[in-house]
């Protein structure tokens, strides 16, 4: 562990790497500005511009903060007042239990108040936050725990004997688990303390101490393609950036009713499931239960959801279901995506059923907040991701040979202007940045060169500034001279009417190198006949010509990561007959 970068208060500082390069942005000064800061000038901490800002105001305190869908679909409502005093209470928790500034809370939960309370009443605590996915098993919660070194735990009584109980022994940093059952029911378990039981016996009021902006915050897994997970470490001060954000990309405001889909384990979850809409004082919508076409329906119309943020995966089994019983939504004044490329398809199918053209939103763990996106009130370009927010500052870096950013000797880059496609980079310093990979600075150094952050992303740029996902550098199928990217193939693929959902990788070939290779699911009702394959096969040469695939494979259902996005290297590892490994690691951050 490396004390200077998950440090409390008072402990030695350095400056976080490559800080300050980026031009400052009005934008990030404007939401500076409307920023409360700590009383006293003590500094910024999330949970105080969050929560305790707004429930110290008397025309916001008895305004619904989070809005919470248990399973059976009944509505319960925290107001800023109730979340400001149940965040207090584990502030006090942590206190008692002696866990300290600095020291990691991790949680294992899915969408329950529980969540909310405790990550934001760590961050009061000046602890740092790490969710983890609720559908993990056993050896993935291990490695995050063990490289993040848990001091403490937030789980339910069933994810603690599934999941926590069989590799307790192997975390030694772990001082405490704090189950709870959202009933009452959650002690009972060795080794563990009641953590309702235990809230009731706290003060309702806490005073955040002095929190640095740059101060540990949230510690975020990802996989990458390849190695041990990488805790991405991102600071208070990244809650400029979710403020400015909210309101440029997804046009957040006070009396919105926000919902965002994506899991508590993921970044997304966290960034905009939790600190976003509520930072902008909006109500927050929480959906216990899993995936349900009628269910989903039925939240955005009887909750009059305004803002909705979900995944093109999602949109997809929408699309699949078909269109029938699809309500009117006259309060749906945005619908944005997130977590993979959307494809042109489903834009124009939200557009013509929903009434809202899905926009498209692009960042990553390590960027912390939307970076680039189709903007509330632009016209939206099917395929596109959109263009940079006002104060990101992208740019397209010329590649080599395994279609990575080409970086000189000493370290400088050939940044491509006009149209043109390359590594999509950022140029460092925007408040969200991610200041390290936990205990692995040579893997965080190498995503920096001259000043800028190489995502590992492929794009392409047009005369309108737009960029376009082409696909990861380690995805690009490289047949006869030619770079073709996964996504492109797939978008022409499910644009076909008989399509819902693509997987294209490249197979080996002794001339060509690569051949392409697609994997497709079929709407409802369509059968998979030759006569359709020649048809996709047809469809797809017409739109690609010499980069459309060569073979097309009719699949039930195809493999995805847990956050929803699909697992080519798994498509490519069963079309070499490799084994699988252990699935449940691999999450690559788009």
């Amino acid at each position: 562990m490396q004390p200077d970068l998950l440090r409390g208060p008072g402990a030695a500082r350095r400056p976080a790497p490559l800080r300050g390069r980026a031009d400052p942005g009005s934008a990030w000064e404007a939401a500076r500005a409307d920023l409360d800061g700590l009383p006293g000038g003590a500094g910024l901490n999330i949970a105080h511009e969050a929560v305790d800002r707004h429930a110290a105001d008397p025309a916001r305190a008895g305004r619904v903060a989070v809005r919470w869908l248990d399973r059976s679909d009944t509505v319960h409502d925290l107001t800023y007042r109730d979340l400001a005093g149940r965040t207090a209470r584990f502030a006090h928790l942590l206190a008692r239990l002696g866990v300290g500034p600095g020291e990691r809370v991790f949680t294992l939960l899915g969408r329950v108040p529980a969540l909310h309370v405790t990550v934001l009443g760590a961050l009061k605590a000046r602890c740092v936050v790490s969710p983890l996915f609720s559908a993990f098993g056993p050896a993935p919660v291990r490695e995050r725990m063990r490289l993040g070194g848990a001091a403490v735990l937030v789980t339910t009584p069933q994810l603690y004997r599934r999941t926590i109980a069989p590799i307790r022994a192997g975390l030694p940093d772990l001082r405490h688990v704090l189950l709870t059952g959202g009933d009452g029911s959650g002690g009972g378990e060795p080794g563990t303390l009641d953590l309702d039981a235990l809230l009731d016996a706290e003060e309702p009021t806490f005073t955040i101490g002095p929190t640095d902006p740059q101060d540990p915050a949230l510690l975020h897994f990802t996989s990458g393609t390849t190695g041990t997970p990488k805790g991405a470490l991102h600071v208070h001060e990244a809650v400029v950036a979710h403020l400015a954000t909210a309101r440029a990309a997804l046009d957040l405001r006070p009396d919105d009713l926000f919902w965002c889909t994506a899991d508590p384990g993921w970044v997304t979850g966290t960034s905009y499931g939790i600190v976003a809409p509520l930072v902008v004082g909006a109500t927050l919508l929480s959906d216990q239960g899993e995936f349900d076409a009628l269910r989903w329906y039925r939240t955005l119309e009887r909750e009059g959801v305004t803002v909705w943020y979900t995944a093109p995966t999602a949109i997809r089994m929408l699309m699949r279901r078909g269109e029938d019983g699809v309500p009117a939504l006259p309060r749906l004044r945005l619908v944005a995506s997130v977590g993979e490329p959307l494809d042109p398809d489903a834009v124009r199918w939200t557009a013509r059923v929903l009434g809202r053209a899905a926009h498209d939103t692009w960042w990553q763990t390590e960027t912390g907040a939307i970076m680039i996106a189709h903007r509330p009130g632009d016209d939206v370009v099917p395929g596109s991701m959109g263009r940079p927010l006002p104060g990101v500052q992208a740019g397209l870096l010329a590649r080599g040979p395994d279609g990575r950013a080409a970086v000189g000797a000493h370290g400088g880059v050939h940044v491509l202007h006009g149209v043109a496609e390359g590594e999509l980079a950022l140029r460092t310093g925007w408040p969200s940045m991610f200041r390290a990979y936990l205990g692995a600075p040579e893997r965080y150094a190498a995503c920096f060169a001259d000043g800028w952050y190489l995502t590992g992303d492929i794009a392409r740029r047009d005369l309108q500034g737009h960029y376009r996902f082409v696909a990861r550098a380690d995805d690009v199928i490289k047949s006869a001279g030619h770079l073709i990217g996964p996504f492109e193939v797939e978008s022409v693929l499910t644009a076909h009417p008989a399509v819902v959902e693509a997987g294209v990788i490249g197979t080996p070939d002794p001339v060509a190198g690569e051949l392409v290779k697609a994997f497709v699911t079929l709407r409802a009702g369509t059968e998979p006949t030759e006569e359709l394959r020649a048809e996709l096969l047809a469809h797809a040469r017409r739109a690609l010509g010499v980069v459309a695939p060569k073979e097309i494979v009719f699949a039930d259902a195809l493999p995805h990561t847990r956050s929803g996005k699909v697992m080519r290297r798994l498509l490519r590892a069963r079309e070499l007959g490799l084994p699988d490994g252990d699935l449940s690691t691999l999450e690559t951050a788009r």
